[in-house]
């Protein structure tokens, strides 16, 4: 036995779908005890849809760019404490009503609050909406003191501190401030003070063994790192030639490595000479070169190597540096190597060692005047979260029912005084207007799943003043005879801008009955136009062919050959004709058998006999039109089977008429074409022949009216029909 609902539903039934009705503050509260799988929709897109992105994009507080029902939940949840009454928001309104506040909560208080401070900053009598309070919230956004808890220079009123916090956004990660500018919070100011404090222990440490030639220590250091690795190179091979005089030559390379570099033009710089030795080898030679015979991709590193750490440590007017040499520089700069490599925070060295210790010196009361800024600025925290729980309110007051109708149910889609969110415009084209136009936005990835909906698509390419957009608009009345890629027309979004429309894809499914009814006609003509372009363009062919032949042999002196027809074709065109003549043979003496009341018939057996096949599948399609895979190519997830039947499709696309009480003149069009008269003429030769048939029955049956029902003849020893029985005498 089942448990009876908390909450009394009401459903309509609308197009087919059973759609739940929103009409109370009890059912809004109740929606997270409706069954989901009686929602219309389960999520949807926030871009893309005639509803205010910002509103959707609060109500998205996953930040994943879709609204799902959990979401909805929260936000009605979020608004019920904060109204007193939660079905208002069934009626829009983007004013802020203070009876509406519920003060007897916090949460309304404080947005009541906010309204009121917000109320005496506008000019008498201004509205307080979303505009007043955007235009609000962004004054107090740029304000020094925020309510956010991060500071900017522009904070602090003494330059010194302005400097400091200076100093912090340009060697830290900044944390952007409510107004957008680069800012400094507490985590930032006290890992920046930490750092400049280490660091400065760290530069006090420095020994003189540690700096043997003090400030120009590191230049020294620099230059010699800069060819450690080819100076090691060097000394390593010229252990190796020691150890095997035969490995000299190629040690230095043999003279085809060369051969690639000479190809080209080279420069005493150029890369592709570093990878060369550092100097050769040479049989008794054991030092390094510093000026003659070096690779000429390394003279300028060594000579700054020479200049910088050689001549300082070893003494002026040295032109070659011995192994000891090399190994006595390298043990005399080792210390100040691993005291550098333990530096800290090596980012603030950009700011120089004379300003590190000048604000580690007084960073314990820096460190204290700006936390108390950043209080300053936290402790309106609440302030501002009143003003976007007030401009949070009023973009729910307004949208939010827009979304309920079109999330929870689609009572607007099926509304014909409403639109729905995903319709964005009207596209006049081919003398009909197409309500349905969906903004997507690649259509090759939008047909595949659009084509499952058995409507018929016109996907578009719209451009206006430099902007452009795509859509995909549905055609639910008319004929598609002259929808195709490159024909144009004009879209009108729902704020009334036109835009250039052209047709870039289409997807072809029946659109109407009556397109489907004389569509075979239409193919049937297509056909021979087709047939006799063809056979007209071969003709052509083969009479240009012979002329040119006829030609050639007038040229040549040589009568053209007689043409000959074969015997082959001959007898299969004779076949063809007796088989023809044999089948309107039998086809006319069927029809002479007829009644003449039944010869009426047969041209309407025919018309229906050709159009009811095409009639009958377009109806099946028509029965399956659905709405729900177009919108699911562009990102809902569409719960229910909303289906546009004939009716539904009627209001979705309206066809040219003139208007009402309109008059035509009497003359007629000189212009008219005759074939245009070809629907007028089949329709009336169908009702002239259902009219003839049902004369000629009628004349049939009084010409030969139907015999008499034969009596039966009666047994014997039975009395005839209306003669009474006569019993048989008494023995």
């Amino acid at each position: 036995m089942s448990t009876p609902a908390a909450h009394q539903w009401k459903f309509a039934r609308t197009g087919g779908l059973d759609q739940v009705v929103l009409s109370s503050a009890d059912d809004l509260l109740h929606l997270r005890d409706l069954d989901q799988k009686l929602w219309t929709a389960l999520s949807c897109p926030v871009s893309g849809l005639e509803l205010d992105e910002a509103t959707l994009k609060l109500i998205d507080t996953d930040n994943d760019a879709r609204v799902r029902v959990p979401e909805i939940l929260a936000a009605i949840a979020w608004l019920a404490p904060r109204l007193r009454d939660l079905s208002v928001i069934l009626q829009p309104s983007a004013v802020c009503d203070p009876a509406e506040l519920n003060t007897a909560t916090p949460e309304g208080a404080a947005i009541a609050a906010a309204a009121d401070r917000l109320q005496k900053l506008l000019p008498p009598g201004a509205l307080l909406d979303i505009p007043a309070i955007a235009t609000a919230r962004a004054a107090f956004a740029a304000s020094p003191l925020n309510g956010d808890g991060v500071i900017t220079p522009e904070t602090a009123a003494d330059p010194r501190l302005q400097r400091l916090l200076a100093d912090i956004i340009a060697t830290s990660a900044p944390v952007p401030d409510l107004s957008g500018k680069p800012g400094v919070n507490q985590p930032a100011l006290d890992a920046f003070l930490d750092a400049v404090t280490a660091r400065a222990a760290w530069l006090a440490s420095a020994t003189p063994d540690k700096l043997p030639l003090g400030p120009a220590t590191r230049p020294a250091l620099d230059a010699l790192l800069a060819v450690r690795a080819k100076i090691n190179d060097f000394f390593a091979r010229r252990r190796l030639a020691d150890y095997d005089p035969r490995a000299l030559d190629a040690l230095n390379r043999d003279a085809a490595a060369y051969l690639p570099l000479l190809a080209r033009e080279i420069t005493p710089g150029d890369d592709a000479l570093r990878p060369l030795p550092l100097a050769q080898i040479t049989p008794g030679n054991t030092t390094l070169p510093l000026a003659a015979g070096l690779n000429p991709a390394w003279t300028a590193p060594v000579a700054a190597f020479l200049d910088a750490t050689v001549t300082p440590l070893l003494g002026p007017g040295k032109t070659a540096l011995s192994e000891d040499e090399w190994l006595r520089l390298n043990t005399t700069l080792a210390p100040f190597e691993t005291w550098l490599a333990s530096q800290p925070a090596p980012h603030l060295a950009t700011l120089g060692d004379d300003r590190l210790r000048e604000i580690a010196s007084t960073a314990a009361n820096d460190r204290q005047t700006l936390a108390a800024l950043i209080a300053a600025d936290a402790a309106l925290e609440p302030e501002r979260r009143s003003f976007e729980d007030l401009e949070r309110l009023l973009r729910y007051r307004r949208d939010l029912r827009l979304l309920l109708a079109n999330f929870v149910n689609f009572s607007d889609f099926y509304d014909p005084a409403r639109t729905a969110v995903f319709q964005t415009g009207t596209l006049y084209f081919d003398t009909r207007a197409c309500d349905l136009c969906i903004r997507v936005d690649d259509p090759a990835a939008h047909a595949p799943l659009a084509a499952r909906s058995n409507t018929c698509v016109a996907y578009c390419d719209l451009k206006r003043q430099g902007l452009s957009m795509k859509i995909a608009a549905v055609f639910t009345q008319g004929d598609s005879d002259y929808l195709m890629p490159g024909r144009n027309g004009v879209f009108y979004d729902r704020l009334g801008r036109d835009w250039d429309a052209t047709i870039t894809r289409l997807i072809d499914n029946p659109i109407s009955l009556r397109a489907a009814f004389w569509s075979p006609y239409k193919k049937f003509v297509r056909t021979l136009e087709n047939l006799a372009a063809k056979r007209a363009a071969a003709a052509d062919d083969n009479a240009s062919a012979s002329l040119n032949a006829s030609a050639a042999s007038a040229a040549a002196g040589q009568p053209a050959a007689p043409k000959k027809m074969d015997v082959g074709t001959v007898a299969a065109l004779g076949v063809a004709l007796g088989a023809l003549t044999t089948a309107l043979a039998a086809i006319a003496t069927g029809i002479m058998r007829l009644h003449a009341w039944q010869l009426a018939l047969v041209p309407a057996a025919v018309i229906l006999l050709i159009s009811l096949p095409s009639v009958f599948l377009a109806w099946l399609k028509l029965r399956q039109r659905t709405l729900g895979p177009l919108l699911d190519a562009t990102g809902w997830a569409v719960n229910g089977r909303i289906k546009i039947n004939i009716p539904l499709g009627a209001s979705l696309t309206h066809r040219a008429r003139l208007p009402e009480g309109s008059l035509r003149a009497a003359a007629a069009d000189p212009f008219r074409p005759r074939h245009r008269l070809l629907k007028t003429t089949v329709l009336l030769a169908l009702l002239a022949s259902l009219a003839a048939s049902a004369l000629l029955w009628r004349h049939h049956l009084r010409d030969n009216p139907p015999p008499p029902p034969q009596q039966q003849q009666p047994a014997a020893g039975q009395p005839a029909a209306g003669q009474p029985a006569v019993s048989s005498p008494t023995p």
